[in-house]
C-alpha cells in the first residue's frame, strides 16, 4: 500500500486567532471536537482531498507549526523503522481517545518533522 498524507493538523501558538484566519482565509468548515474528547481540538472539514486539525500548541512559547499526518499499516514497525533510519522520536506511539488509532511524531535526519497515523479497527 502506498502511504498516503491522510491529515494535516496545526499546532498554534494562539488558537483563537489561528481558527480566525483560516476560516476566514478559505472554505473550510471548522467544527470543534467535543468537550468529552479531552482537549480543545477543532477538526477542519475541506471537502475534497485531506482534512484535518487545529490545537494548541502543547509546548508553551513554541512556534504554530502545521504537521502533516501519513498512513501507515503497522505503527510500532514503522516507527522503529524510523528510528533505525537516523529519525528522532519526538513522540512515541500514542493511542488517539475513542477509538480513532495510533500516531507519532518523528523529525527526520534533516530536521523536518512528521506524524505517522494507524487507523484504530472499524
Amino acid at each position: 500500500m502506498p502511504n498516503p498524507f491522510v491529515h494535516i493538523e496545526l499546532t498554534s501558538a494562539n488558537l483563537p486567532e489561528s481558527k480566525e484566519f483560516y476560516g476566514s482565509l478559505f472554505d473550510w468548515k471548522l467544527e470543534d471536537a467535543p468537550p468529552e474528547h479531552g482537549m480543545e481540538y477543532t477538526m477542519i472539514k475541506v471537502g475534497e482531498g485531506t482534512g484535518g486539525g487545529m490545537m494548541k500548541h502543547p509546548m508553551p512559547g513554541m512556534p504554530s507549526v502545521w504537521v502533516p499526518y501519513v498512513q501507515v499499516n503497522d505503527i510500532r514497525e514503522r516507527t522503529a523503522k524510523a528510528r533505525t533510519l537516523g529519525g528522532r522520536i519526538i513522540r512515541d506511539v500514542d493511542e488517539i481517545p475513542g477509538g480513532v488509532g495510533s500516531f507519532s511524531v518523528i523529525q527526520d535526519p534533516s530536521g523536518a518533522v512528521f506524524a505517522m497515523f494507524q487507523p484504530g479497527p472499524r
